[in-house]
């Protein structure tokens, strides 16, 4: 049986080294859907409802902005997981990003 676009998301993001993000443009290309970067944020959001522990809070834009910070049911609640794993956050952005970021493409 074949999984689905979410289940394939989730599966990638599950591989996300603590202390490293990748994007949401980034989970679309190595899928083959390029372009997809909105489904895989709709992806993240769906995880919540999962028995699996998702670590989505490591998947953010491609500008390293906290974009999906609203789903996680509190105002910095991805911003402090993201600092519990030494990621350094400002003002909703990940700084350093390019030091941070990790590429399923290359990595997987």
């Amino acid at each position: 049986m074949e999984k689905s676009f979410f289940q394939q998301v989730w599966d990638v993001v599950i591989k996300i080294p603590h202390g490293r993000v990748t994007s949401y443009g980034a989970i679309a290309e190595f899928l083959g859907s390029t372009g997809s970067a909105r489904m895989v944020g709709w992806a993240m959001n769906s995880s919540k409802n999962t028995p699996k522990n998702i670590p989505a809070h490591r998947v953010v834009n491609r500008n390293g902005l906290l974009t999906g910070k609203q789903h996680f049911g509190g105002r910095d609640i991805m911003a402090d997981l993201l600092r519990s794993e030494g990621i350094v956050v400002e003002e909703n952005k990940i700084v350093n990003f390019d030091s941070c970021f990790w590429d399923p493409s290359f990595e997987l």
